[in-house]
């Protein structure tokens, strides 16, 4: 039975500019490494839910070769045209699909979507051979945690099977509160998160995550919920399992307090 994850990907395409960025991403990177090494075997495919890709119905990319999404702007120009070559899975997908439906959701299918930043830059880390097929869960653009926890819940099965569920977001994402002027606000959050993820398991600590919104500087840390609701998902297919701390800094951006999670 595999873990699941719930990471802080970064900004952008953060791997090809280590050169521009030296030791800004050295502990994020450091984690990512660890993700391989911590599975007793290597995963048959990865499904990510990133919040880079909202559809108004969950949506599952289901094309064999997924083809790249440069999903941000202003960053040098060689960064829109890297290639994360990884294979995708049209035989998940549909089971993906299956499942999803069984537990009461609209679901579609994508044949054409391909791998935006949230996804690629991450797995370039952790898998950088691309030998892993790779296909992506959108979130739903309602944001409704219940609904992406119950998804969690109905994917679970996939855990048994190989599959490495992983959200990717960011623990703290405001865009005019990176650095020192996000520090407190982070922190705050981040301590409730990390509590929450890590010292509650079951429907005690999916029914805290259901009020992230009351949580100190919650809204500070997340004007929009986009990068948290993956983390829904990570713990809704591991919602008995215990969660681990697998990166924290507090000095991100510098002065942002970030963390991603394994759980189980």
């Amino acid at each position: 039975m595999l873990p699941t994850y719930f990471i802080s990907h970064g900004g952008g395409p953060w791997p090809y500019m280590k050169e521009q960025m030296p030791g800004v991403y050295d502990k994020l990177e450091a984690s990512l490494h660890e993700i391989p090494l911590a599975l007793a075997t290597q995963p048959k495919a990865i499904l990510a839910i990133s919040g880079h890709w909202e559809e108004r119905d969950f949506t599952v990319m289901a094309g064999a070769h997924p083809p790249m999404v440069y999903d941000y702007s202003g960053f040098p120009e060689h960064t829109y045209h890297v290639k994360y070559a990884a294979a995708g899975s049209p035989q998940i997908a549909q089971e993906v699909q299956t499942l999803l439906e069984k537990g009461g959701f609209q679901t579609e299918l994508d044949h054409k979507r391909g791998f935006d930043h949230g996804v690629f830059a991450p797995l370039a880390v952790a898998y950088p051979e691309a030998n892993v097929p790779v296909l992506q869960l959108s979130i739903r653009a309602d944001y409704d945690p219940a609904a992406h926890l119950a998804v969690g819940r109905a994917l679970a099965p996939l855990r048994g099977e190989g599959v490495l569920i992983l959200g990717s977001g960011l623990s703290y994402h405001n865009m005019r509160g990176f650095g020192p002027r996000g520090a407190v606000a982070s922190r705050e959050f981040d301590d409730w998160l990390t509590d929450a993820v890590c010292h509650l398991t079951g429907l005690e600590r999916s029914a805290k995550l259901l009020q992230w919104a009351k949580a100190p500087s919650a809204r500070q840390a997340h004007p929009r919920e986009d990068h948290l609701i993956p983390l829904m998902v990570a713990v809704g297919a591991a919602e008995n399992d215990k969660g681990k701390l697998v990166y924290h800094e507090n000095d991100f951006m510098g002065g942002t307090t970030v963390s991603s999670y394994r759980l189980g």
